[in-house]
């Protein structure tokens, strides 16, 4: 573990062995942050919500994990990759919401905040975004720019593309190796 500019990395809630956090990463919060053993998260990262991480995860470089009051969980041996979006929460488009984090609690007002749940083994391409309320289930797969939102995914499947269409069941022979790791 190195030295983090934007925060002291003894301020973690939690933080396992081996876990490898860039110096550019930037954790608003990181009384909020748990992080599992043997977990990477590259430089350029910035997370404002809450997070629990498992064993063994790679948050690639670029991420950004936000959502006030929200929390991401994510499960064992899962990867995030670059410029992913993860949103624990979101203004509501259709109605007008004053939810900037600027603004006093008592005075916002519309809004959603919801977790995300991402499963064990799952891969979440490039440029993808997240939104509230998602459950990605265990090692299910997202191409990059794939629009993950709440909805019905099923476990060991390919889903990409603006509508995250499911492309089937993933070849998945290699997973056994890892059942004794979870």
């Amino acid at each position: 573990m190195s030295d983090n500019i934007f925060f002291d990395l003894n301020d973690l809630k939690y933080c396992g062995k081996n876990v490898i956090i860039g110096k550019t990463v930037r954790i608003r919060r990181p009384e909020l942050v748990s992080i599992g053993d043997g977990t990477i998260i590259d430089d350029f990262t910035y997370i404002s919500s809450a997070l629990e991480v498992d064993k063994h995860c790679h948050i690639a470089a670029g991420v950004s994990i936000s959502g006030g009051d929200g929390k991401l969980i994510m499960g064992n041996y899962s990867t995030l990759s670059a410029h992913v979006s993860v949103h624990c929460g979101s203004s509501d488009y259709r109605k007008l919401s004053l939810d900037l984090p600027s603004v006093p609690k008592d005075l916002q007002f519309g809004g959603e905040i919801r977790d995300v749940v991402i499963g064990d083994f799952v891969v979440v391409g490039a440029h993808s975004c997240i939104l509230p309320g998602a459950i990605l289930p265990k090692a299910s797969a997202y191409g990059a720019y794939t629009l993950i939102k709440e909805g019905v995914l099923n476990e060991y499947h390919l889903y990409a593309g603006i509508k995250c269409e499911d492309l089937g069941e993933r070849d998945l022979a290699e997973l056994n190796k890892y059942k004794e790791l979870t």
